[in-house]
């Protein structure tokens, strides 16, 4: 009895004493397991998830751009409403803005990188506090368009497996390959068809050429020795000596030769956008001279004011007080003491746009201006031109054409215009016919202005005139002959009457 209660005591504290190891056993493995956790739990091993920064659309008609620099590099901190990089857009080069704050992690596409798509992922960010060095890069999409415009030759073609020569049985050859095999002497068996059924081809007799040393062909007695070809060596496989190759930079160029030249996005989209308007827009031409005299005249009282404002300024000014409502027109006729009713009225119906529904009548009048820079044609706009002074409009101009050739437009600024005008009057160009920018509806074309000599009806004697050819363009689906004329004749009435347009 004594024995049994001796041996269960010694298996209680026997038991106790391996509960206790066991505990000291977790505690010390506690310490590793949590670092084992914290280390597959860490940046480095996981990655800090991004914020991905993707190629906006800057334009309504944007479908790829241009990264021309950033502005902010690797490790920068970020705030809403900085500027990120420059991009070029179809129309110009636009400061891309983050929306968001954080750190710059990853430069995706570099300074240069060319044709790039609308949501083609461009840069990384990372929110602050994270560590961008271990920013996780997601994937990139190997089908994309290229990053950059340096030509990537393509890769060579892995060589087809040549078929057994023909050991036995009547050899076939091309034409072309008997003929040079018969020239060179070249026993026709050594080659190596690559043809169907064993065919020799002219590749297969050229590259037998290459490989083996060429005999001369034995001479005829009564022949004639043949004056040798300047290009003894024969073209190489597949090639075209009929096609002459591309020009060497630094070195003149043969005759047939020619250099390609890489388009921009702006050319690219002028190209395509002429394209479409002249073969989708029934043009049809009108032309009118007009008299600028007063507004000559004009211009001289104002430098001696030191107000200096040029003939185009005039001009845009008396197309947009045409296009205005006849509610204008009537208040013009009153100040002039004539009757309202038998007066033409001003031409709202030539300010409209075509879409896909039809004629869109416009409530504004923004006047588009041609504007040409090293990259192309580009039409800023004056917005409300109408209600301004031909003194505000020249400072408009002024600002809007400096921008333009700096590439620094804004979208807003323009997109949207109603009416176009393009001045190539200080060219010397007489007259011409401009495109229609769509949807637009007209465009007018202006030349320089010439003097004439003319008869005065009134008193039969010869006077000198100084005359400006006007040239409108417009959309036949749009605007007729009748509503062209009318529209031109009211045009030249305000622009040889410019006190009518002060009152606008």
């Amino acid at each position: 009895m004594a024995a049994s209660l001796r041996l269960g005591r010694q298996g209680i504290l026997f038991g106790f004493r391996l509960a206790a190891a066991f505990d000291r056993c977790l505690l010390a493995t506690h310490p590793c397991q949590d670092n084992v956790r914290h280390l597959f739990r860490s940046p480095r091993i996981l990655g800090v998830s991004p914020v991905k920064v993707e190629m906006p659309a800057l334009s309504p008609t944007m479908e790829e751009g241009s990264i021309v620099k950033w502005l902010k590099k690797e490790g920068e901190a970020v705030a809403a409403g900085d500027a990120l990089c420059e991009i070029e857009t179809d129309k110009a080069v636009v400061t891309m803005e983050s929306n968001e704050d954080g750190i710059m992690a990853k430069i995706l596409m570099e300074e240069g990188s060319r044709n790039v798509r609308l949501g083609t992922l461009i840069a990384l960010m990372v929110e602050e506090g994270q560590d961008w060095k271990h920013v996780e890069v997601p994937h990139l999409d190997a089908a994309g368009p290229p990053s950059t415009d340096a030509v990537v030759p393509p890769a060579a073609p892995s060589p087809a497996r040549p078929p057994k020569p023909v050991v036995s049985g009547l050899l076939r050859l091309s034409p072309a390959a008997r003929h040079i095999l018969n020239t060179h002497g070249v026993d026709a068996k050594l080659a190596t068809p690559t043809g169907r059924r064993g065919l020799i081809t002219k590749e297969d007799a050229l590259n037998l050429l290459k490989k083996s040393p060429v005999p001369k062909p034995a001479r005829a007695a009564a022949a004639p020795r043949p004056v040798p070809s300047p290009a003894s060596t024969p073209p190489p496989s597949g090639s075209r000596p009929n096609i002459p190759p591309l020009s060497v930079p630094g070195k003149p160029g043969a005759p047939g030769t020619f250099t390609e030249i890489p388009a921009s996005n702006v050319r690219r989209v002028i190209a395509q956008r002429l394209t479409q308007s002249k073969t989708t827009i029934p043009h049809a031409y009108a032309s009118v001279d007009c008299d600028m005299a007063a507004v000559m005249h004009l211009r001289k009282d104002l430098a001696k004011e030191q107000i200096k404002v040029s003939v185009n300024d005039f001009i845009i000014k008396a197309a947009a007080v045409t296009l205005k409502v006849p509610l204008l027109c009537s208040l013009l006729n009153d100040s002039d003491g004539e009757s309202t009713r038998s007066q033409t009225i001003e031409m709202p119906e030539v300010n409209v746009t075509w879409s896909g529904d039809g004629p869109r009548a416009l409530d504004s009048i923004h006047i588009s201006v041609a504007v040409a820079t090293d990259k192309g044609l580009i039409t800023p706009i004056i917005k409300d031109a109408a209600d301004k002074g031909v003194q505000e409009i020249s400072a408009n101009v002024k600002a809007l054409a400096q921008k333009a050739r700096d590439g620094k437009l804004l979208p807003e600024e323009y997109q949207g215009g109603s009416f176009s005008i393009s001045n190539l009057g200080m060219f010397g160009i007489s007259g011409f016919s401009a495109v229609i920018n769509p949807p637009q509806a007209c465009i007018l074309a202006i030349g320089t202005s010439r003097s004439e000599l003319r008869l005065c009806e009134d008193d039969q004697t010869l006077s000198t005139q100084q005359l400006m050819t006007v040239t409108l363009s417009s959309d036949g689906r749009l605007v007729d002959d009748e509503l062209a004329s009318r529209f031109l004749d009211k045009f030249r009435g305000n622009l040889e009457h410019p006190q009518r347009m002060a009152l606008a």
